[in-house]
């Protein structure tokens, strides 16, 4: 396994970070949890996890002094970077929770769902529901149409450019569940957590 096939899943003291770690080292790649920003300089593939309060996520990267080299990571060196739940919502311009900034790498805001039905559509969703893709992507290779992944949110990503976004899901009414711009990518649900769907969606990352 070269050092192409490392992953870095970043401890910034929000995320589940050994449940995805059991993933990707059952898959057969080396995965290295840290929290020091040199080691985001040298990675290759990076896992941005996340579960948790936004506010709270941007100021421990801010004080772990990982905000500017996962700038540079994403936006000078191209390389592949997958955030996960709160991960992908800390790739946005700004969250209501807390009323944060966030890294601003999609042109797109994190808002609360506002169920109408609330004995039906429970907040947080929390549970099983289908993805549907809204353009070709290398990380969705071999994921079947409409496939399950698993849920843990209150919040999600309402985007301004529809070409960012890459999987909806309808949770009374259809948000977006996926974004993708070009080495960037963020998925709402817990791949970790989506049992073959979700191992499938690791994998095609690690092999980006």
């Amino acid at each position: 396994m070269g050092v192409n096939k490392e992953v870095l899943l970043i401890d910034y003291g929000m995320g589940n970070l050994f449940s995805i770690k059991k993933v990707v080292e059952r898959l057969g790649y080396v995965c290295l949890i840290s929290k020091n920003p040199n080691s985001i300089r040298n990675a290759r593939r990076i896992i941005l996890p996340g579960v948790g309060h936004f506010g709270k996520a941007m100021t421990n990267l801010k004080e772990g002094g990982l905000v500017e080299p996962l700038q540079e990571a994403a936006l000078i060196r191209g390389i592949p970077i997958l955030g996960i739940c709160l991960g992908m919502q800390l790739m946005t311009n700004n969250s209501e929770e807390g009323d944060a900034r966030g890294l601003g790498w999609f042109n797109a805001d994190v808002v609360r769902f506002n169920t109408q039905d609330k004995k039906i559509y429970k907040v947080p969703h929390i549970g099983w529901n289908s993805v549907s893709m809204n353009k070709p992507s290398l990380l969705m290779a071999g994921i079947e149409k409409d496939a399950e992944f698993y849920f843990v949110h209150s919040y999600y990503c309402r985007c301004k450019d529809e070409n960012d976004i890459l999987n909806t899901t309808d949770y009374e009414s259809v948000f977006t569940s996926a974004i993708e711009r070009q080495n960037i990518f963020g998925v709402q649900y817990h791949p970790e957590k989506s049992h073959g769907n979700g191992e499938k969606l690791i994998e095609n990352f690690i092999k980006l």
